[in-house]
């Protein structure tokens, strides 16, 4: 069974950085390694959005709203995802979630397109 779980996300206040990590199960190695990951974030009342992305080339792409500041990699001999979260804004408090996709993905993926995601961690900058 396929399983991504988010976490390292915690209360923080502006400016300082976070690591989020999104450890994938359920698959082997070479098999994690032709998706293509994605992060995304919800805050209340506001739609779920596409933060950061990166290929199965290790290509990436990020929101406008987070370029500079937030950088995404990945590990594919530990299956590991992560989202490295500097001088973090008030705006920057939400849900964050990883999802994986078949193929390529990117700003423009529908959430609900991937084919697996996680329960989230919660980020709350003050």
């Amino acid at each position: 069974q396929v399983q991504l779980v988010e976490s390292g996300g915690k209360s923080v206040q502006a400016g300082g950085s976070l690591r989020l990590s999104c450890a994938a199960s359920g698959f082997t190695a070479s098999i994690y390694a032709i998706y293509c990951m994605g992060w995304f974030r919800q805050a209340p009342g506001k739609e779920r959005e596409g933060v950061a992305f990166i290929n199965n080339d290790s290509s990436t792409m990020y929101a406008d709203s987070v370029k500079g500041r937030f950088t995404t990699s990945r590990d594919n001999t530990k299956r590991r995802l992560y989202l490295q979260m500097n001088t973090l804004e008030t705006e920057d408090t939400a849900m964050y979630y990883c999802a994986a996709y078949v193929g390529n993905c990117g700003l423009t993926s529908p959430y609900g397109a991937a084919q697996y995601w996680g329960q989230g961690t919660q980020v709350t900058v003050s």
